[in-house]
């Protein structure tokens, strides 16, 4: 395997993971509409509130967007290191060459 090869894997991988963050987090912030009566006090708006956006499927998406978001993360960190490993391999490969 290449070292170029790897670095690019690595690169391309954060970046998907950075595109797919940006998109979860968009999806994210447009399920979240709040209005002036979601910040009434009583647990019978909450659960009016709850049982809107139960029925609307809402919180479903949100929730999908979240593990998105979380997936991406986890993504972004796999990559990260094969970016590490591929240095760290470089860097043994001169060590050993020099």
């Amino acid at each position: 395997m290449e070292i170029q090869s790897a670095f690019s894997s690595g690169l391309q991988g954060f970046q998907k993971a950075k595109d797919d963050a940006n998109q979860a987090a968009a999806s994210i912030a447009a399920n979240l509409s709040i209005s002036p009566e979601d910040f009434g006090v009583g647990q019978e708006i909450n659960d009016t509130t709850i049982n809107q956006n139960t029925a609307s499927g809402d919180l479903s998406d949100l929730n999908q967007s979240i593990v998105d978001l979380k997936v991406a993360e986890f993504q972004a960190r796999a990559s990260a290191n094969v970016i590490k490993t591929a240095d760290s391999v470089l860097g043994t490969l001169l060590d050993v060459s020099a």
